[in-house]
């Protein structure tokens, strides 16, 4: 536990600190405090609750940034202003615990944030050197502003730690996400479940879904549909020239010589391995015997 620096009538109240898995608890200062309402500041302080404030965890290499519960769902609710303040405070107040360059993932839970918050935290966090690498969101409304604002997105049904992915993908899958943007290169979207995004995924982006992958545009990143291992995902695009595609356990890229004209495409696993197919002949109930396609992706070995 780092310095409790909450405001108390004993200032020279002692420091406990845990260095290995800390989790940094103090208020906003006295300048920030002005701007809360104060039964809101009264109730932090009578309860004390860490659940309510703004919390960062060391993990593995990397800084966890967990945000409060959102708001309609708290009987104690901490608002956008609050938050805002009460992350300015920790990171003026605990400096010397965050180390510059520490990649940070942001864990909004159910919180709803819109593109322009996503990209405010992101500033203060820049202020102290601190990257955002990646946002987890239960809340759709969410994962699809951070993408859409340009960063690694993880939609999750419910929190848990970054290392329970594998008991959360025996989960049924999630409702498909849809989202509305450009993929720049080093943007990672994953979903548990069908992703649907109208534009396009550059060279360098890729999307993991449990699901199918739908792009309406030019797919040319990485794609990876089924992640859980459901070989019957599919990956379709209206442009089709991956860096790589995976289904399930398959992985291939596109082939050496692209098509004369592109056209919507379907990739599938077919008896030989990945295949793509064109949309317009595509049929579900025939994929194995099938034997129109545009071309055969290479198998990575």
């Amino acid at each position: 536990m780092v310095p409790d620096f909450s405001s108390s009538q004993n200032s020279q109240e002692s420091e406990e600190i845990d260095f290995n898995n800390f989790i940094l608890e103090i208020e906003p200062d006295s300048a920030s405090a002005e701007v809360l309402p104060a039964s809101v500041k009264g109730q932090m302080k009578s309860e004390n609750n860490p659940n309510l404030q703004v919390q960062f965890k060391s993990e593995g290499g990397r800084l966890l940034l967990i945000l409060p519960p959102a708001p309609e769902k708290s009987r104690n609710p901490v608002y956008w202003e609050e938050l805002r303040q009460q992350l300015k405070g920790r990171i003026s107040g605990g400096e010397r615990f965050l180390q510059p360059h520490t990649p940070v993932h942001l864990i909004a839970r159910d919180r709803l944030l819109d593109s322009q918050q996503v990209q405010e935290i992101d500033a203060l966090l820049n202020d102290a050197q601190l990257p955002l690498k990646r946002i987890y969101a239960s809340r759709r409304q969410t994962a699809v502003a951070a993408a859409t604002a340009g960063y690694s997105v993880e939609q999750q049904t419910t929190l848990n730690h970054l290392g329970q992915g594998q008991e959360a993908s025996r989960q049924a899958m999630d409702e498909p996400l849809y989202m509305q943007t450009t993929l720049r290169s080093g943007v990672e979207v994953r979903h548990r479940g069908t992703v649907i995004m109208l534009g396009d995924a550059n060279p360098g982006s890729s999307i993991v879904a449990e699901g199918d992958v739908f792009v309406w545009g030019r797919l040319r990143g990485v794609v990876h549909a089924g992640a859980g291992g459901n070989s019957q995902c599919r990956i379709m695009a209206l442009h089709m020239q991956p860096t790589q595609l995976r289904i399930a356990d398959k992985v291939a890229r596109s082939p050496d010589t692209p098509p004369v004209q592109y056209q919507p495409e379907v990739a599938y696993i077919g008896p030989d391995g990945i295949r793509i197919a064109l949309a317009s002949e595509f049929a579900l109930a025939d994929l194995t015997h099938s034997g129109t396609t545009t071309g055969t992706p290479q198998e990575n070995t």
